[in-house]
């Protein structure tokens, strides 16, 4: 059992990453290099400091009211790390997680090995950051390409269905 994971920071109380107060993990190690990443630094692993789960939960724990955001990085370039993270803090918590991916959501499911995480995110923000859809007015997306999708939903339907945001009942 993997018990570690290369983290850029964990940045508590963002409203950037997901609705409400959250607790973002950035993930070190990306494949995708999209241009115009507003984290290249993200892309080498060898840029994070290897932390294990236990003290990640330990932050994550520490704050009742946050919810949790996977970010990078990309999550997906270390799967198990994070399926474990994830199953924990499903396990251990009542928070929701939100997860960021330059994967679509089809590519995930078709791989044995990063649709191990799916069951525990809440919603998925899929898809590469493309520069020339860049869309400042979208919520918690950089492009028009990308969506945001409510994982449990899609699983049971068999197909990606979008999780509609509304940001009056929040």
């Amino acid at each position: 059992m993997i018990d570690y994971i290369y983290i850029l920071d964990i940045v508590e109380d963002t409203t950037v990453d997901g609705p409400g107060l959250r607790t973002s993990v950035y993930s070190a190690g990306c494949p995708h290099r999209c241009p115009g990443c507003h984290n290249p630094q993200s892309w080498d692993i060898c840029n994070g400091k290897k932390m294990s789960l236990n003290e990640i939960l330990s932050v994550i724990k520490s704050n009742d009211f946050d919810n949790v955001t996977f970010s990078g990085g990309d999550p997906f370039f270390q799967p198990e790390a994070f399926t474990e993270l994830a199953r924990r803090i499903k396990e251990e918590t009542s928070k929701n997680i939100w997860c960021y991916t330059g994967y679509l959501y089809e590519e995930i499911v078709a791989s044995a090995r990063l649709s191990l995480l799916l069951p525990y995110i809440d919603v998925l923000v899929d898809g590469r950051f493309v520069e020339t859809q860049k869309d400042t007015s979208l919520f918690f997306r950089g492009s028009r390409n990308q969506r945001l999708i409510d994982v449990s939903v899609s699983l049971r339907q068999d197909r990606a269905v979008e999780f509609v945001y509304d940001p009056v009942s929040v």
